[in-house]
């Protein structure tokens, strides 16, 4: 498939995506509005878990909450300024619409296998048209849909894996409020993962 064709195609993706109601007709309490951004020239893709309320009820832009600024933050350590890699990387989710929140009040719903399982295919054809050479999943739901469900962040954060002819390299959610990202060992970890991304970044734009 040539650029054309696969630029072509993922806008069709896109499109699709915006107009999914499968988990509404399933009767999951969602809001259907997919949050990405990207084209097929990325060489880099960061998967997140799902949008949150910044994303779908305001700007519209992945990450754009306070974990994004964190998430920022530690690409910024790996050499990317904010603006290049939202210019240069594709931004994505495991679940594409935000699942709304927790019946706690904490955070965030996680969403249900059946959710996910809906969602998958639209991940797949994302990796499939963009094919990325370097894959970053942030958060426990994107780092088990790569490495696999028994993986624990202390084994994946800071190291780096080879799936499917990709590398990927793992970082936990940037919640300020996580107790993984605050203790001081893990710390270290992400730094060790923020190293590798620094050796991995692309020399140059996509054309």
């Amino acid at each position: 498939m040539t650029l054309r064709q696969r630029e072509a195609a993922l806008r069709a993706l896109h499109r699709t995506m915006a107009t999914c109601r499968k988990c509404i007709e399933e009767g999951f309490d969602v809001t259907p509005r997919a949050i990405f951004s990207g084209n097929a020239r990325a060489r880099v893709m960061l998967v997140g878990q799902a949008p949150g309320k910044v994303e779908t009820f305001g700007t519209g832009k992945p990450f754009s909450g306070s974990a994004g600024r964190r998430l920022m933050k530690w690409l910024a350590e790996a050499g990317w300024t904010e603006e290049e890699f939202r210019r240069d990387a594709y931004i994505t989710a495991v679940m594409k619409c935000f699942p709304g929140s927790a019946r706690n009040g904490r955070g965030d719903r996680a969403p249900s296998r059946r959710e996910l399982a809906l969602c998958r295919p639209f991940l797949a054809m994302e990796l499939l048209l963009v094919n990325p050479d370097v894959v970053i999943p942030v958060g426990r739901l994107a780092i088990n849909y790569f490495i696999g469900p028994k993986i624990l962040l202390k084994d994946a954060v800071g190291k780096s894996f080879e799936v499917d002819g990709r590398i990927v390299v793992p970082l936990p959610h940037p919640s300020g409020a996580s107790a993984w990202t605050n203790a001081a060992e893990n710390q270290a970890k992400i730094k060790q993962a923020l190293a590798i991304l620094r050796e991995l970044k692309p020399s140059r734009s996509p054309e």
